[in-house]
């Protein structure tokens, strides 16, 4: 049997499909299990098949031209940024309920679109600093650029002093920016 070539792009391709695909499946097929709640041998053929199915089809959907080469150093960044999110939607959750329940709501909630340009570059960096924003109640990414360029609309004020802040430099860590 002949080794593939590294060099040979569609070796490459091939390798980086396997991986996309590795990674879909192993994402979603948990997510089947404990979506069904069955663990009988039927349900988990079924299970097999689909996710695999849809790993074949999808799977470059999810990661496309992600550089894999970065997961070592950047999935322990990452799985260490979640806690700190966590928190922050817990924090940003306790400050909308606090104006929602305050007798003084209508002057308290102040809804604009602030604009800023972010120092993030990689098209991943943006999009989960984005999704990061969302995530987190009172602020949502409106419209966010290759460039960096963002439009946020924020509850009050309150919500949008601490934008681009924080976040941004945690995710500037995560990704080595």
């Amino acid at each position: 049997m002949k080794k593939p070539d590294l060099k040979d792009p569609l070796s490459k391709q091939r390798s980086r499909f396997g991986l996309s695909f590795v990674l879909t499946f192993c994402i979603l097929f948990p997510i089947w299990l404990i979506l069904s709640g069955r663990f009988d041998l039927f349900h988990i053929v079924l299970g097999i098949i689909s996710c695999s199915l849809v790993s074949y089809f999808s799977s470059d959907l999810l990661f496309g031209d992600a550089d894999f080469s970065k997961i070592p150093v950047q999935g322990p960044r990452f799985l260490l940024y979640i806690p700190w999110l966590l928190y922050q939607v817990f924090l940003a959750n306790i400050h909308v309920m606090i104006l929602t329940f305050h007798p003084r709501m209508m002057e308290l909630i102040d809804p604009k679109i602030i604009k800023f340009k972010s120092r993030l570059k990689s098209d991943l960096a943006i999009t989960t600093f984005a999704n990061s924003i969302t995530l987190t109640p009172g602020t949502i990414t409106v419209y966010a650029t290759d460039y960096g360029d963002f439009e946020v609309h924020v509850i009050d004020s309150t919500s949008g002093d601490s934008l681009p802040g924080e976040m941004e430099l945690r995710i500037a860590k995560l990704f080595n920016e």
